[in-house]
């Protein structure tokens, strides 16, 4: 009589789990030669997939993406820009031009300190311009700078500071010897028209050689630009030169007078030419032909004072 049990086509539970452990724990069968070198050449393949799968490529940035831009440099942001997008911009200062490459994110103080480096000019003498005066607070990209942008620079170095703070006589000094490189005024053709009418009869005399004061009384008898006669009165009390003629009298204070220039007359170097210079330029000169040498350096000294003339 058969046991009771599972009917016929079941199985008792438990059985199947039962088979799994048994052959899970069976011990496996060894392999023999031809086995054993079968699986290591699959595994070798394997592992040379693997490794050609590893070399493939990375995929190429595509051109103008900002962040294949910004790991590029040109050497003068190495260390500072990385990782940063970079902008190129051509600076212009006192006629020169200079290629620089900075971060888009930089401040104008930053601009100002990059351009301090390449260019020898302080910040604090910069004016840095793009479409406008650039702020220092703001960044490149705020002020929506794009690449290849001119960036305009104006300042002066410290030595350009200085080298026009030369001391007044050095600068006269120079002057007049530019002066002397002119041709003589005497020889000039607006000058010469005059000169070749001669000495006026009536001129004061001269003392060659002499310095005097100035006489109590008009220097009288000379010519003007136009030929015609004109006298000069110093009003010491009223700080004043009266400019006679036969039409007009010009009353001018002394401190009007920007500059005044002499020329000893060749031929008669006991005379001079002498100009009163009334404006910003030499267009203002107001020329006397006939003045006695004596005269001459109190003529300068009293209308531009002993501490200014040189």
């Amino acid at each position: 009589m058969a046991a009771a049990g599972a009917p016929d086509g079941m199985e008792e539970p438990g059985m199947d789990t039962e088979a799994e452990t048994v052959a899970t724990e069976a011990p496996a069968r060894p392999l023999n030669c031809m086995e054993a070198e079968a699986a290591a050449g699959a595994a070798a393949a394997e592992d040379s997939c693997d490794a050609r799968g590893s070399l493939q490529p990375a995929p190429a940035q595509p051109p103008g993406d900002p962040v294949a831009q910004a790991s590029v440099s040109n050497g003068e942001d190495a260390g500072g820009g990385a990782g940063r997008e970079l902008v190129d911009l051509k600076i212009i200062w006192n006629k020169t031009k200079h290629d620089v490459r900075v971060p888009l994110d930089s401040t104008g103080s930053e601009l100002k300190q990059k351009i301090h480096s390449i260019t020898g000019l302080p910040p604090a003498m910069q004016k840095v311009m793009y479409k406008g005066l650039v702020p220092e607070d703001k960044t490149l990209r705020e002020i929506k700078v794009t690449s290849g942008a001119k960036i305009m620079v104006v300042g002066s170095t410290i030595n350009d500071v200085l080298a026009v703070n030369t001391p007044k006589d050095a600068a006269q000094q120079d002057a007049k010897a530019e002066e002397n490189k002119k041709e003589p005024l005497c020889r000039q053709k607006q000058h010469r028209k005059v000169l070749d009418k001669g000495k006026p009869e009536d001129v004061m005399p001269s003392v060659k050689g002499a310095q005097e004061r100035l006489p109590t009384v008009p220097l009288s008898g000379m010519y003007n630009k136009s030929g015609g006669k004109v006298r000069l009165t110093f009003k010491l009390e009223q700080d004043q030169l009266w400019i006679g003629t036969k039409e007009r009298t010009e009353k001018l204070p002394m401190g009007s007078i920007k500059n005044v220039v002499s020329e000893p007359i060749e031929g008669h170097e006991d005379y001079h030419m002498m100009a009163f210079q009334l404006g910003p330029t030499e267009a203002s000169y107001y020329w006397v032909y006939w003045v006695p040498t004596q005269y001459v350096d109190a003529i300068k000294d009293t209308v531009l004072g002993k501490w200014q003339y040189f």
